[in-house]
């Protein structure tokens, strides 16, 4: 069986897509990273994980690492960033599709499993 990792990043300061961003899936009990990849221009991450590398039932962080992200998009502003990695936990079940979209802005975060 092989599970499926989606996720969606939008800029909600400007309502377009989070491209360039890092991602990776790190099984908490062995700080193990299962994957790691990028926001592509269009703002989405698509893997697929071979569920040899899975243990149902644990828990998993999806953390995606936005700092270099406002970086780049802030340093012509006012507003500063004070998040540097977005860290959302989850249990990996008997599901083998996880969508993660995620609406970024430089302090606050929103996210939510979808279908």
């Amino acid at each position: 069986m092989t599970i499926y990792l989606t996720s969606h990043t939008l800029d909600g300061s400007n309502g377009k897509h989070a491209a360039g961003i890092p991602v990776r899936l790190e099984h908490v009990k062995s700080n193990l990273i299962i994957i790691k990849g990028m926001m592509d221009e269009g703002g989405r991450f698509s893997a697929e994980i071979p569920s040899k590398k899975i243990i149902k039932g644990d828990l998993y962080d999806i953390i995606f690492s936005v700092t270099e992200y406002w970086n780049k998009d802030l340093k012509n502003t006012d507003n500063e960033n004070v998040i540097d990695e977005i860290v959302v936990r989850f249990r990996i079940t008997s599901s083998t599709k996880y969508h993660l979209p995620v609406i970024i802005s430089p302090n606050s975060y929103s996210i939510w499993k979808s279908s």
